[in-house]
Parts: C-alpha cells; sequence; structure tokens
C-alpha cells in the first residue's frame, strides 16, 4: 500500500500532478490538500476509474494532519507562480514561508515520507525544510529530495534533433547544480548515448535548458508560468521513488539532495564547495542510496558552467538557511 499527498494540489502544477497520480497505479491513495478548492479538485478526481482512492482536505478541521497521516510520499506544489519579469527569487519570501509551514506538518504528522519539493525556488526551499526536520529531530538527508526533473526532460526535449532519438525521454543527460538560472548546468559530454552539440548552436541551448521556464511564462502572456511541464516532471520523479520504494531494481534519477547525508555526497561536496546539489542518485526502498559523481572529465566549456553555478547555489543555500533559522513570521 503507497499514500501519497500533494501539498498545494488546488494549484496550476498541483492539479494536473494530481491527475497524473491519481491515475497511476502504483499509487493505493492519494490525499490531496491545499488552502482552497481542494473539495473541487478531490470530487473532480474521484471520478477517475484507476486504483487509487482519493480524499482532499483544507486548513479547518486539522486537514493538513489527515492529508499527512500515513504518507509514504509527500510532493508540494504549494505556492505563488511566476508572473512576467519575475525571477524564482522574487518568490522567496512568500514560497519559503508556505513550505517551511508545510514541512513542520510533515515533521509532525509523517516524519518518515519521501519529500519531494517543487516549490520554488527550490535551491533555497530545500535548504529550508532540511533545517525545519532538523530542528524537529527527524531530518533523513536519503528522504528529501528538490525535484530538478524539469531542467533534465527539457534537455532531453531540446537535444532530440542532435540525438536522433526518437523518444527523447530514453536519453540520458545529467543535468547538475541547482534549479534556476545559471545554477543550472547541462552536461551534454555525458549524455547516454552520446551524441555531439553544434558549437554554434551550444551557447543558445544551454541558455534554453537554463531560462526555459521564461519562454512559457512570456509565451502565456502574464496567464501562468510551466506548470504542465513541471507537473510532468514532478510525476516522473515521484513515480521513480515509489518504483523504488516498491523494490524495483536501477532507479535513478537527478535531484537536489543535502550531500553529506548520502553515500557518495561527500565527494561531491568537496569537488563543488557546497552541501546541496543536484546530481544523479540511485534509489532503493530507503530513498538515496548513492549520489552519482557525474563531474569527471567534462568539457572546459561545462566546467566553466559549473564555476557560475557554485557562486550562484551558495548564495541560494545560505538564503535559505538563513531563513528557516530566523524566527517566524
Amino acid at each position: 500500500m503507497v499514500k501519497a499527498a500533494v501539498l498545494g494540489a488546488s494549484g496550476g502544477i498541483g492539479q494536473p500532478l494530481s491527475l497524473l497520480l491519481k491515475a497511476s497505479p502504483l499509487i493505493d491513495e492519494l490525499a490531496l490538500y491545499d488552502v482552497a478548492n481542494t473539495p473541487g479538485v478531490t470530487a473532480d478526481l474521484s471520478h477517475v476509474s484507476s486504483v487509487a482512492n482519493i480524499s482532499g482536505y483544507l486548513p479547518a478541521d486539522d486537514g493538513l494532519k489527515h492529508a499527512l497521516t500515513g504518507a509514504d510520499i509527500v510532493i508540494i506544489p504549494a505556492g505563488i507562480p511566476r508572473k512576467p519579469g519575475m525571477t524564482r527569487d522574487d518568490l522567496f519570501k512568500i514560497n519559503a514561508g508556505i513550505v517551511r509551514d508545510l514541512v513542520k506538518g510533515i515533521a509532525s504528522f509523517s516524519p518518515k515520507a519521501f519529500i519531494c519539493i517543487i516549490s520554488n525556488p527550490v535551491n533555497s526551499t530545500v535548504p529550508i525544510a532540511a533545517e525545519v526536520l532538523k530542528a524537529a529531530g527527524v531530518f533523513d538527508p536519503k528522504r528529501l529530495f528538490g525535484v530538478t526533473t524539469l531542467d533534465v526532460v527539457r534537455a532531453e526535449t531540446f537535444t532530440k534533433k542532435f540525438s536522433g532519438v526518437n523518444d527523447p525521454s530514453k536519453v540520458q543527460i545529467p543535468v547538475v547544480g541547482g534549479h534556476s538560472g545559471e545554477t543550472i548546468v547541462p552536461l551534454f559530454s555525458k549524455a547516454t548515448p552520446a551524441f555531439k552539440v553544434p558549437d554554434n548552436e551550444y551557447d543558445a541551448l544551454v541558455n534554453r535548458v537554463q531560462f526555459g521556464g521564461d519562454e512559457v511564462v512570456k509565451a502565456k502572456d502574464g496567464a501562468g508560468s510551466a506548470t504542465l511541464s513541471m507537473a510532468f516532471a514532478g510525476f516522473r520523479f515521484a513515480q521513480s521513488v515509489i518504483k523504488a520504494i516498491k523494490g524495483e531494481k536501477n532507479i535513478v534519477e537527478p535531484t537536489f539532495v543535502y550531500l553529506p547525508g548520502i553515500a557518495g555526497g561527500d565527494e561531491i561536496a568537496k569537488a563543488t564547495g557546497v552541501e546541496f546539489f543536484s546530481t544523479l542518485v540511485s534509489f532503493g526502498p530507503n530513498g538515496a542510496e548513492n549520489a552519482i559523481n557525474v563531474l569527471g572529465g567534462i568539457t572546459e566549456k561545462e566546467k566553466t558552467l559549473l564555476e557560475a553555478c557554485k557562486t550562484g547555489l551558495k548564495g541560494n543555500i545560505e538564503k535559505g538557511v538563513e531563513f528557516a533559522q530566523s524566527p517566524s513570521k
């Protein structure tokens, strides 16, 4: 039996993510939580003929407690969306507080759950979550993940013409670092199967992977951000975690993790100078089993990208830790 909970289920990411989870044969129970509209979303999805029994909750009547109790995996897309001209950093103050309070609930009601954080800015919200869990005495680095899968999905999709693979999801392209702008480092040289990106297209391709979200915000002309693709990426990651929980072998996904708490992580932390970093991770029934170091033998261009990533990432992480350690407002 697997129970999944979605915190922020009524939003632009939450609704399509909840639909994908409801349709998954891997989930037996699906709990939805949000500050508004959850009963309607739940009623709508309850008509989908699939395995999962679904329930929905609002903050009243201990809704968060009921949603989280017994949860094996919690996915958090809660927060406000980006608007035109807004960076991920602009979202920080609002979304940081939302994530902090939701993770406090997880610490109380489902401390052993696998936590998948989508809420931006991930580079800061994951460190915030770690600090909250540490303060509650329930932090397990193997069970806390920042969902950076959308960066990989974009890298796979945008390089289809170079890889020549009809289904781009069959190409593994490590995207390391963080989950905003220059902290996103696609390692095309490490792609499997291997392919070549022409030099005259390399910079534009990297930029598109790093700032693909801006492309969507602009195209939606103020009406939203990358919600559908993010829901797809969030589902892909959550499904992999659930498969690992159920005992499936050879599950490897990219994710933003606390390196010192995961086998192989110390080596990457030493190489990058940061404790939180997105890299390929192998999963097992207890979560992250091994952080895979893919930084050896990267190209000079990728080394340059990595240096820029480190600078931005350090600041983002420090900002999250500082917020979590300051008195709650």
